[in-house]
């Protein structure tokens, strides 16, 4: 406590401080905010259950049902809480193996919020089809390992009971603006949060020591180290409630295109791993494969990412990724 104590706290710092959380919440609202409305028309349309219908084929590809194509674009196009609710609404627990619901949970985890989280992804400088065709083509080869191996193998080939399901809300506009002001608040008090803490983990030095251990692991991927703060943001809250954190940390102009890109390539097959990872646990899933299975691929995956890139000529990159403008950096 001591070392709290001689934090160098005063108005000049708290000002600044705020600002720079002003800075980025107000970011990542001018992305999320019209992604919303368009998730919502887009709900209200019936667009979901068409764009359901056209996925059978490849949920029947990864051992599912058809219908389970509908809980996967739920949370495609809306969120991971609105893809559980459509599964407990199908009876997914009941006429899925652990196998299957791991195999579906996979699918959700890598690819979901697909507007919101395109969008942030985008503000970063990478490219809105490498992100989709990386989501839901990662979401889909993992999803197909998975279940070659469990069929081969005859594995997690039985089935569970819930112990525990959501309740599920209405469908009216008034909880839906409930329900995303709900989602601003959080979003503005986890920023503050953890901008707070990482002005004084970086004052008491150990955002230094967190970069030094965490350094070999971006090298082997091949990232530079100065794109941790991005990782770190990304895999503790996500792509959405990290975003504002992410897109400011890519604008500073001290991280490279090319580490923008591989990090944001990274946390778009594996981001949230506390939160999201629990959330399809309540459906069944087994964790081996959700956190495990996903968190290997994803690490190979970039490896070998980081390889073709350095083979592409440097032309090409443009086609996956520009740099950001770089903004005027609050933190002093």
């Amino acid at each position: 406590m001591r070392y709290l104590s001689k934090l160098p706290i005063n108005t000049t710092n708290t000002r600044e401080w705020l600002l720079e959380v002003w800075i980025i919440f107000w970011t990542l609202t001018k992305i999320m905010l019209p992604m919303l409305i368009i998730v919502r028309v887009i709900e209200l349309m019936g667009w979901v259950e068409v764009l359901a219908q056209g996925i059978e084929p490849l949920m029947q590809w990864v051992g599912l049902p058809g219908e389970m194509g509908l809980v996967w674009v739920s949370a495609m196009v809306s969120s991971i809480y609105t893809g559980m609710a459509v599964f407990y609404q199908l009876g997914g627990a009941e006429q899925l193996t652990v196998a299957q619901i791991s195999v579906l949970g996979t699918l959700i985890l890598i690819a979901h919020s697909l507007p919101v989280e395109v969008a942030i992804a985008k503000s970063t400088g990478v490219s809105i089809w490498f992100t989709l065709a990386l989501r839901v083509g990662g979401a889909l080869v993992l999803g197909l390992i998975l279940h070659l191996t469990y069929s081969y193998t005859g594995s997690l080939q039985y089935y569970t009971s819930l112990s525990w399901q959501p309740a599920i809300g209405d469908d009216s506009w008034h909880y839906w603006l409930i329900l995303q002001g709900q989602t601003f608040l959080a979003a503005f008090i986890i920023i503050a949060a953890l901008t707070l803490l990482m002005r004084v983990m970086r004052y008491l030095g150990i955002e230094k020591i967190i970069h030094w251990l965490l350094a070999p692991i971006m090298r082997a991927m091949g990232i530079g180290a100065k794109a941790i703060n991005i990782m770190i943001a990304g895999l503790t809250l996500g792509i959405a409630l990290g975003g504002g954190l992410m897109i400011q940390e890519a604008r500073s102009g001290h991280i490279s295109g090319k580490d923008i890109f591989m990090t944001m390539a990274f946390l778009g097959l594996c981001h949230s791993l506390i939160e999201d990872t629990l959330l399809i646990v309540l459906l069944g899933a087994d964790l081996s494969a959700i956190l495990w299975g996903r968190l290997v691929f994803s690490l190979l995956f970039i490896a070998l990412l980081a390889r073709i890139l350095n083979w592409l000529p440097q032309k090409q990159h443009r086609t996956l990724f520009t740099c950001p403008m770089a903004t005027t950096k609050v933190d002093s």
